[in-house]
């Protein structure tokens, strides 16, 4: 995950001045950069990794000067338009701050990817009658990459760890793990964000138990005297936790007015293509796929993140393979071929 690990100072839309920030500005930098390199570290086994990281750590142009009254009163008018409260905080205002400085090119990456999930975030978003704007915690979760696992075992997109990904039904086994599949995770994540919301009624305190876990939530509600609102309770949450609020502030800012400060996306691989899919009967492998059709084994897993290995084994109901409507339409013309090349270099698997 990626969240600033700090306890500072906060204020009101409607304050006057901000209050100040209670660390050192030196010791505020490296935490954050300490919490992005971890993040960046993610990639190591990725194949665009170098690419990736590249881009990443790619800061161009010079940083548009913003008064913290002009971001305040952007992130005002998001407000306008969202149940959310983000609090223009002395927080909130720093991580602003240093990605515009140090780390456009993350936000650049993320705007990259966002047309591959977005559409299909908001869809399911307003399936549930949730924020549009929950979207970006998929930012801060993975930079919107579903093989993205932390070290404490979260995996995905939306970062979930195994036994949570299993009570929202998110299978696991020596083949496949759906917490990598982009659709079953966000509709886990759908679901789960809407019992937190339930539980707390305060959409904060619901961000803040996604991240730190109920338990943990509920006992610093309970060391804050029982106060309801996620900035009574925030000094009582560990400390992870007390700026994950804030990133998903800095996050929703920056993807919002990311034009504003003339950060345009990065170029990834083409996103303007439509995505079909294809159920296998059979179990195949993707070397199969590879060797009949026009199409790199590289790019069939880049494609299908849910998949552990290579293989793609019979089930009930059975597992799909994703890809550019292209290449499925050849895959679909080809399915006897690839049946038979299948059950001749692996043996018949009916």
């Amino acid at each position: 995950m990626i969240f600033i690990s700090l306890s500072l100072g906060f204020f009101s839309q409607n304050s006057t001045q901000l209050n100040k920030d209670s660390l050192h500005k030196d010791t505020f930098l490296n935490t954050v950069e300490q919490s992005l390199n971890l993040f960046y570290s993610e990639y190591a086994n990725d194949f665009n990794a170098d690419s990736l990281k590249k881009a990443i750590e790619e800061n161009n142009g010079e940083t548009i000067k913003v008064s913290d009254d002009d971001i305040c009163k952007r992130l005002g008018k998001i407000n306008a338009m969202t149940p959310f409260q983000l609090e223009c905080n002395e927080t909130a205002l720093s991580i602003i701050k240093y990605f515009l400085s140090k780390r456009k090119g993350f936000i650049r990456v993320a705007l990259g990817r966002s047309p591959l999930y977005f559409d299909m975030f908001e869809s399911k978003l307003s399936e549930y009658g949730l924020p549009i704007e929950l979207k970006y915690l998929a930012v801060i979760e993975s930079g919107l990459r579903p093989q993205v696992k932390s070290r404490a075992g979260a995996l995905g997109l939306w970062q979930f760890m195994y036994r949570t990904g299993l009570y929202f039904g998110l299978k696991e086994n020596s083949y496949i793990d759906e917490r990598m599949d982009p659709e079953k995770a966000t509709d886990a994540a759908c679901r789960y964000l809407k019992k937190l919301f339930g539980i707390y009624g305060d959409w904060n305190l619901a961000l803040a138990a996604y991240n730190a876990g109920p338990g943990n939530v509920n006992k610093a509600i309970r060391r804050s005297g029982d106060k309801k609102t996620y900035w009574e309770v925030r000094p009582y949450l560990p400390n992870e936790t007390q700026g994950y609020v804030p990133n998903f502030i800095a996050v929703s800012y920056l993807m919002t007015y990311h034009k504003e400060h003339q950060i345009l996306p990065t170029k990834m691989n083409p996103h303007n293509i439509t995505i079909d899919t294809m159920c296998f009967k059979s179990a195949i492998h993707m070397g199969t796929i590879s060797k009949v059709i026009d199409w790199s084994l590289e790019d069939i897993k880049k494609h299908n993140p849910v998949f552990k290995t290579t293989y793609i084994p019979k089930a009930t109901p059975a597992y799909c393979l994703s890809g550019p409507h292209e290449k499925i339409n050849l895959v679909v013309g080809q399915e006897d071929s690839l049946v038979n090349l299948e059950n001749s270099i692996y043996g018949t698997n009916e």
